[in-house]
């Protein structure tokens, strides 16, 4: 097989996992995990991902109830079915509490350029944005060369301010999703992929967009 080829099949063997086993990870194999997701491209090069690890059964409980007690307030504001909401709170409770390590990724603008208008300004805290999920995706990549299981979990988005108190962070990092990491108990689901005909074009020289 090529090297592209083996490239390839890496890549498309990842998958989402949300069962792990009860083994501890080495502080070593997570630091390796971290060092590949500081190997991403950032804009500029200021690379401003942080990353706050969560190694403790306790922590990472607390985390996940504070971040469930939000999501029942914004879902029964809401008005949805309080069953529902309190499943979806038990769920994501368990993939956070038994997850063997919790890293919640996060974006720090304090070394981004500035700018006095809205337009710029924004397009500077997307380029920060995507330059701390191309990290996300190294991490993923590293956890599953390690022969981890992995899962990205967006819901800090919802509930910056309760990640941010609970795990005692400089008021600076913005939680923007976290990765469950551990030996896994399961393969994950292989999940469909839509055509390139869906969502890429190629353009000639001289063709206008529509």
């Amino acid at each position: 097989m090529t090297q592209h080829a083996a490239l390839g099949s890496f890549i498309g063997a990842r998958r989402s996992v949300r069962r792990y086993r009860s083994t501890p990870l080495e502080r070593a194999l997570i630091e390796r995990l971290l060092v590949a997701a500081r190997q991403a491209p950032s804009a500029h090069n200021r690379q401003p991902w942080r990353f706050a690890v969560i190694e403790e059964h306790g922590t990472r409980a607390a985390l996940a109830s504070a971040m469930g007690e939000r999501l029942r307030r914004d879902r029964s504001a809401d008005g949805d079915d309080p069953a529902l909401i309190e499943a979806d709170i038990a769920r994501s409770h368990a993939r956070l509490s038994d997850a063997p390590a919790v890293i919640v990724v996060c974006l720090d603008m304090n070394d981004m350029d500035r700018y006095p208008d809205d337009r710029r300004s924004r397009a500077e805290y997307l380029m920060a944005v995507q330059s701390t999920a191309m990290a996300a995706q190294n991490l993923l990549l590293a956890a599953e060369l390690e022969g981890l299981g992995a899962c990205v979990m967006c819901a800090p988005l919802f509930c910056p301010d309760s990640v941010i108190d609970v795990l005692a962070l400089p008021d600076r990092w913005e939680p923007q999703m976290l990765v469950t990491v551990g030996a896994p108990a399961g393969p994950g689901r292989d999940r469909p992929r839509r055509p390139l005909s869906d969502i890429a074009v190629w353009r000639p020289a001289g063709q206008p967009a529509r």
